[in-house]
């Protein structure tokens, strides 16, 4: 069963991308949507037995490689943390299998597409099931070399071959520091199986390693060193301005790389790493810091987008921050909460947001839109509830949505941590809440309310999305809307502690989650006021003032523009690496490889050969004085040599 959960989406990868043409495209959907749901069965079966029952399991299939005495086995490991992602990963790939049989109906390239999604899927689950280091980086690199192709999907437009190339590269800048990071461990502990490190990690607590020329703390480096991956994936802050480029593939492409796979794969590293990262306090304080600041910046730049898919691109990359900070404080069982829910929730709103697409003709500018909800109702009625998921809105005490239980725990844990970084956390945190309130508010009043802004012709054939599309909407909901109240009690409420069992490891004193039960009532509380107030603020922007927004940016224009310019990443990147390296490429190219190399190697040579040979044929006259002259010469010259040997 472990098994089959893994290589199913392996082998429907290798059927639709190898005979995709021979069996066609409705074949192909079949083939690789079938093997997903499959999967996904399989893995709410395995989560029962391994996260409720405590049938934690290690199964080793084959021997990798050998080298000496090193030899390192593929395993399949299963505990909680994994069991989760399993549900998390296939759960919502199943679900954007299923959209896309719609979603990309008319597409010439059906097959390859699918193979696509089901080779990412596949590469994820290796990463999450991984039982070492090696095991996980394999399926760290697969995850990054499925995003490009997806992203890249549309190779015919040049936009998307700019995303897909610029998310390769920035994630290679973070999977420099992984390999770095993985290279340590194995100097350091003579092994990458997990369960080694982790047994021999508080042996290593205070000790030092020469690195770059300087003695530097064990742990710490090689934690830091890790979490450079894990930014680069999760896009953190510094590595994140691949993530909203990489809205150039298909919709259900955003759905799967920023809901639940790729870049909770960050995430997820961290917390699988907790026996590692609880012993170095300064690289949590890093995680802290790093994940707080990603909140606040994204959660500014959201306010500001018009592309829908942006928005949502944006508040995927501010609710990563969220978990990471959660993690910094040792909150490893709310990161994970909140990286459940969120999968839902973001998901629904990634799909609802192509059901729109789809509906004005694959416009995605909101400023376009405007006054469609009674003519798309039902991708209506679930992005408002997929808005109020993220918002975290819900009654204490009675009932909220998924992200009002994750989130709340998230921010009441780093209120409890009790230190400088837990409150730089705490408050950055609740500014979050309020604008990410703020812009999913603003989001569905430019997109369904207000006057049609759209040509007379898109508003005419605006329709409501296939049932194929709808009915992943309706599960997807169904975790935003019950995922939070059902699964509390278990990721981080009373039962916590025999659920997540050897899972995550949180050292004496650092349970902030404990902790945070214990909390004033207030910081539960003033998230939700917050994404009250949020909602009310973009109601009276968008509503009731209307003008509102305009006349604010002309009194702001400066502070406008720098959050709109995404805080002007993009530009400084450009002026600091990509021309300074597209100058010393064209140089190299030019002066070197041109000049030096070619103009003394074959250019060279090739160009002297052609020019004696051209200086030889202007001897060729045609005249046959000329060659009786020529031979005249050359008697005297022989006559010449002869005379001079002999006189010698």
């Amino acid at each position: 069963m472990d098994v089959a959960i893994v290589f199913l989406p392996l082998l429907a990868a290798i059927i639709a991308g190898c005979f995709g043409r021979l069996i066609g495209d409705r074949a192909s959907q079949f083939v690789t949507t079938g093997a997903l749901l499959i999967s996904a069965v399989l893995a709410a079966i395995v989560f029962v037995d391994v996260a409720l029952d405590g049938n934690a399991r290690t199964t080793e299939l084959f021997t990798w490689f050998k080298s000496g005495e090193f030899t390192l086995s593929w395993a399949i490991r299963i505990d909680t943390l994994t069991a989760v992602m399993l549900v998390v990963v296939t759960g919502v790939s199943s679900m954007v299998h299923v959209y896309s049989i719609g979603y990309m109906a008319e597409d010439k390239s059906i097959p390859r597409f699918m193979a696509y999604l089901s080779l990412f899927t596949f590469f994820m689950l290796a990463l999450v099931t991984a039982d070492n280091f090696m095991q996980l980086f394999f399926g760290w690199e697969g995850v990054g070399l499925s995003s490009y192709l997806l992203i890249g999907f549309w190779y015919d437009r040049p936009s998307a071959n700019a995303a897909a190339i610029k998310a390769f590269l920035v994630n290679r800048v973070g999977d420099f520091g992984f390999a770095l990071g993985i290279m340590g461990v194995f100097f350091v502990f003579r092994s990458v199986d997990f369960n080694t490190v982790f047994g021999a990690a508080p042996s290593m607590v205070g000790t030092t390693i020469n690195f770059l020329g300087m003695k530097v703390d064990t742990l710490t480096t090689l934690c830091l060193l890790l979490f450079v991956g894990a930014m680069g994936k999760s896009a953190q802050l510094g590595l994140h301005t691949w993530l909203p480029d990489a809205m150039e593939g298909p919709t259900p492409v955003s759905a799967l790389i920023h809901a639940a796979t790729m870049v909770t794969a960050g995430v997820f590293m961290v917390c699988r790493l907790s026996p590692m990262f609880e012993l170095a306090p300064t690289a949590l304080a890093v995680v802290t810091i790093v994940g707080a600041s990603t909140a606040i910046f994204a959660a500014t730049v959201g306010l500001c987008q018009n592309d829908i898919k942006r928005v949502i691109a944006y508040s995927t990359c501010s609710q990563l921050g969220y978990m990471f900070f959660a993690a910094g404080v040792s909150a490893y069982g709310a990161a994970m909460f909140h990286l459940f829910t969120h999968a839902f929730f973001k998901a629904l709103l990634f799909l609802g947001s192509g059901s729109v697409i789809h509906a004005m003709h694959h416009e995605q500018d909101m400023r376009k839109m405007g006054g469609i909800w009674k003519l798309i109702p039902i991708t209506y009625a679930l992005m408002w509830i997929g808005s109020l998921a993220l918002a975290g809105i819900g009654i204490p005490g009675l009932f909220g949505f998924a992200g009002f239980y994750s989130k709340d725990m998230i921010l009441e844990s780093a209120w409890a941590a009790h230190s400088p970084v837990g409150q730089y956390a705490f408050w950055l945190g609740i500014a979050a809440a309020l604008l990410t309130a703020f812009y999913s508010w603003r989001l569905l009043i430019m997109t369904f309310h207000g006057e049609p802004r759209a040509d007379h012709h898109t508003m005419e054939h605006v329709h409501e999305s296939p049932w194929v599309m709808l009915v992943p909407l309706f599960v997807l909901a169904l975790g935003a809307v019950f995922g939070g109240i059902l699964f509390f009690d278990l990721f981080v409420g009373h039962h916590m502690g025999e659920f997540w069992r050897n899972s995550l490891l949180v050292l004496e004193g650092h349970n902030t989650i404990e902790a945070a039960h214990e909390g004033p009532s207030w910081v539960g509380i003033l998230p939700l006021v917050m994404g009250l107030i949020g909602i009310a603020i973009a109601y009276v922007f968008y509503m009731l003032v209307p003008g509102l927004p305009a006349a604010l940016v002309r009194h702001v224009g400066a502070l406008y523009r720098f959050v709109y310019n995404k805080w002007y990443f993009d530009e400084l990147y450009d002026w600091l690496f990509v021309r300074p390296a597209r100058w010393l490429g064209y140089e190299f190219w030019k002066q070197g490889d041109g000049a030096l190399i070619d103009g003394l190697g074959p250019d060279g040579v090739s160009s002297l050969t052609r020019d004696l040979a051209r200086r030889a044929g202007r001897l060729q006259t045609g005249y046959v004085y000329h060659y009786a002259f020529v031979m005249l010469i050359g008697v005297v010259l022989f006559i010449t040599w002869y005379l001079f040997v002999q006189a010698r």
